[in-house]
């Protein structure tokens, strides 16, 4: 199906302003002017606001949740398992900085039929990580004392990233996401020198699945 122009432009207006000033901040002008679309004929491209913030978190989350598994599929190792969902969320969370930040900051702002079809995506892709951290615990590579809390804190710490990073600062992207790897395997006690995550692949992923630079 071909992408209408139009409502590319309105969703890349809706995720700049939205990180910005949040769903509450943004009205409908303001919107519209951004898009360069007049503000009666803005609803024929997004239903409502809220409809448009439901759309562009279920569809961020839907592109991780596809990178994850495309980065996982072929991987046993719950170790080098594990340092690839940590290196492909730390990469897209740094290049798609705005787009998650509305993902992790606004779930919120929508009403529960709305919300409940987010946080069902979100689990799907959580849920990878959870199978991830069982498997390593079944393995005896992780320990087998707080997966969940262990799961909600990586999340949380390779989120963040989203909020801080800079490519101009003096961390470099691939640098940061063998750090954080390492971070993460070592919390959940891997012993030995934990294995280097592929970043190439995890790039080139990432690359293709948001038809982004990285």
């Amino acid at each position: 199906m071909a992408v209408n122009p139009t409502q590319t432009r309105v969703r890349k207006a809706a995720i700049r302003l939205f990180a910005k000033k949040g769903f509450h901040g943004v009205g409908i002008r303001e919107l519209a002017q951004a898009a360069k679309v007049s503000p009666a004929s803005l609803y024929h491209y997004i239903g409502s606001k809220e409809e448009l913030l439901a759309d562009i978190m279920w569809e961020s989350l839907e592109r991780l949740l596809s990178a994850a598994m495309l980065a996982t599929t072929d991987v046993a190792d719950p170790q080098e398992k594990l340092g690839r969902l940590v290196t492909l969320h730390v990469i897209a969370h740094a290049v798609q900085a705005k787009e998650t930040a509305v993902v992790d900051n606004e779930l919120r702002s929508l009403a529960p039929k709305l919300r409940r079809r987010v946080i069902d995506k979100r689990d799907t892709y959580e849920q990878l990580w959870a199978e991830t951290i069982e498997q390593g615990a079944e393995a005896g590579v992780f320990r087998q004392d707080h997966d969940g809390l262990a799961r909600k804190a990586l999340l949380e710490m390779c989120s963040g990233v989203a909020r801080w990073y800079s490519p101009k600062g003096e961390v470099k992207l691939d640098a940061l996401a063998s750090q954080f790897t390492d971070i993460a395997l070592r919390s959940l006690g891997t012993s030995d020198a934990p294995p280097q995550p592929d970043l190439d692949r995890c790039r080139t992923i990432v690359k293709y699945t948001w038809g982004t630079h990285v």
